[in-house]
């Protein structure tokens, strides 16, 4: 069997977008690799892995650094972990569709270490926005083009 030309990896704890990831994968007959610390249901799906990491806290963030190359897709909304992808020219999406870019990742980094910073002062509280179905929307837009962009670039290069 060979390489395919594009994969997905996903960072699957607490991920809200799991069955659109699956949805747009199928679409292009690329496979899906879910990684989490536990809690993934299995599928009988062949174009379906799931990796179940244990040990220290970011096993599953270097998992799949260490398994995606320069040209994969990975779905994510730990912004370190979108860091260390971006660099590795891993084209990252967040859940809501929001592209982390070598052009938008130190702000966002920036922002994630305030907003830290600000909770750990009390100046702030830790709630993060609902999921809402506009989110969806646009993460599924988003994917199918990072996926078309992703595709594009990597015939291009053989």
């Amino acid at each position: 069997m060979t390489k395919p030309l594009t994969a997905i990896y996903v960072d699957a704890d607490a991920c809200p977008v799991k069955a659109e990831v699956v949805k747009v994968a199928e679409r292009h007959g690329l496979p899906v690799t879910f990684v989490a610390n536990g809690g993934l249901r299995p599928s009988r799906d062949p174009m379906i892995r799931n990796i179940v990491v244990t040990g220290k806290f970011d096993a599953a963030d270097d998992w799949i650094v260490d398994n995606a190359v320069a040209g994969d897709i990975a779905i994510t909304a730990d912004v370190p972990l979108a860091a260390r992808l971006v660099e590795n020219g891993v084209h990252t999406l967040g859940p809501t569709g929001r592209p982390f870019t070598p052009q938008s990742i130190g702000m966002a980094v920036a922002m994630r270490n305030l907003k830290q910073d600000l909770r750990e002062a009390g100046e702030i509280k830790g709630y993060n926005p609902g999921f809402t179905p506009r989110d969806r929307s646009a993460f599924l837009q988003a994917l199918d083009q990072a996926v078309r962009r992703a595709l594009r670039e990597k015939q291009e290069k053989d």
